[in-house]
């Protein structure tokens, strides 16, 4: 059975996001839908000294688009989040082994998309950092047809979905029979449990990017995002 999530792409998303990608065959990058402000496509936190701190992708106000629309215009955004990511993480234990993969990232590259950037960002985060083996795809490969659900179902069809695994809070507006008509099943992944890991700034957060992780775990971060489910077995 061949098991597919469909989300859209997030910037340098929590934890949360990569266990679903770890849970399936094909992970389908759902950006030809609307872009939505204040949302996670274009930001997330970072742990400070004084809190937890946005870092913004500047990408304009206006909501008339979709996310595979969206553009970036400078790369000046890049150089102040590697140096607040810096200031703050330097003395992570594991940021001298990964700096140099963001560096690249960072430093090195142009972007023109959010999605180019962040579809860029998950999938090598994926497959370098957490070894991740699922198939990734984009949403536009597959020219799903119909409107919210049955567009997604759409997707899921052309995909070859046995199963969808989606996130908890669509369970408030998914119509389940309608998975069933398909003969798709369905799952909500569960959020519950994640354990705690030494964190630079106390007190712990959870929803924090995934770079949190990686700069104070290293390459023990799978541990800490589905492992440890194998070791309360």
């Amino acid at each position: 059975m061949k098991k597919v999530a469909v989300i859209q792409s997030n910037y340098m998303p929590w934890k949360g996001y990569f266990d679903i990608i770890h849970d399936v065959d094909l992970f389908i990058f759902y950006d030809d839908v609307q872009y939505t402000k204040n949302d996670w496509r274009n930001r997330n936190r970072i742990k400070t000294p004084s809190g937890l701190k946005w870092l913004s992708i500047p990408v304009g106000p206006s909501l008339d688009r979709l996310i595979c629309e969206v553009e970036i215009k400078s790369d000046l955004w890049a150089k102040k989040h590697w140096k607040t990511i810096t200031q703050n993480y330097a003395k992570a234990p594991f940021f001298n082994e990964i700096r140099r993969f963001f560096e690249e990232i960072y430093l090195e590259k142009s972007w023109r998309s959010l999605s180019e950037l962040n579809q860029h960002l998950i999938r090598m985060i994926s497959r370098e950092l957490l070894g991740i083996r699922a198939e990734f795809r984009d949403s536009r490969e597959f020219e799903a047809c119909g409107e919210k659900q049955e567009r997604l179902l759409c997707l899921l069809k052309k995909a070859g979905a046995g199963l969808y695994v989606s996130g908890p809070s669509a369970r408030s507006y998914i119509d389940e029979k309608r998975f069933g008509e398909e003969k798709i099943a369905l799952v909500y992944k569960d959020y519950t449990g994640y354990p705690e890991y030494s964190q630079l700034y106390p007190p712990f957060e959870h929803a924090v990017s995934i770079m949190d992780l990686l700069f104070m775990a290293g390459r023990d971060a799978p541990r800490h995002i589905w492992g440890w489910r194998k070791e309360i077995k």
